[in-house]
């Protein structure tokens, strides 16, 4: 022990050297765990943020489909309701160019639609679906504006005629208050009063029929009608 002493007593000048290395590793031991924390930091902000991408793109990806739904229902208020069909003939006539350009983007946004939100990201195609469903919508706004300018002036007077007799007959086939029998006589002749003029979608003509099923039987179902 003493000869220790007498060494440090006899070196002394070597606390100063000694110091200045202790304090240099003591920065340096700092300054390490200050960059692993600044690091820890940045990671944890780029996890976030990745979080928050996802969230967002996910949530903008369900406005989309709500959208998309949005439009749908818009056209199946044509498609399941013979009244808006007759009020409206457009909107089912294949031989109308504006009819035909919506069925195609129709078709085209539903098979770009993504089984769940998650299931679609940021890139292509997000973009050519979220072009789809904005092309289903446009072109159902130009169908139905034009098929509300027209209605049915492209038809004759006897063919207006008869498509307001038809309008009147469905009325009683669906009414409640009407007898079986009455209801059943009108929802024929409206058929028959539509013969040729309009097509009725084959789901027009099923929701119409499961509105007055007791009353039609078990009987075949009409021919589908042609437009003429």
């Amino acid at each position: 022990m003493r000869s220790i002493l007498e060494f440090l007593a006899d070196k002394w000048w070597l606390v100063f050297p000694l110091s200045a290395l202790a304090s240099r590793w003591t920065y340096g031991w700092r300054r390490a765990g200050e960059r692993r924390h600044q690091r820890r930091v940045e990671l944890y902000k780029l996890r976030n943020e990745a979080r928050e991408a996802q969230k967002a793109s996910v949530a903008g990806v369900q406005s989309l489909m709500a959208t998309h739904d949005a439009t749908n229902r818009r056209w199946l208020e044509y498609e399941l309701d013979v009244g808006k069909l007759i009020d409206f003939p457009l909107m089912t006539d294949v031989r109308e160019p504006l009819t035909v350009a919506f069925l195609r983007a129709k078709r085209e946004a539903d098979g770009l639609r993504p089984a769940s939100a998650g299931d679609l990201e940021e890139g292509p195609a997000l973009e050519a679906y979220r072009q789809a469903v904005n092309n289903f919508a446009v072109a159902l706004d130009v169908a139905e504006r034009e098929a509300r300018r027209i209605r049915d002036s492209k038809f004759s007077g006897p063919e207006r005629e008869r498509l307001a007799t038809a309008r009147k007959l469905l009325m009683i086939a669906e009414n409640g208050a009407a007898t079986p029998a009455e209801r059943q006589a009108a929802y024929k002749r409206a058929r028959r009063e539509l013969d040729g003029l309009i097509v009725l979608p084959d789901a027009t003509v099923a929701a119409l029929e499961e509105k007055i099923a007791p009353e039609l039987g078990t009987g075949p179902r009409p021919p589908q009608l042609h437009q003429g």
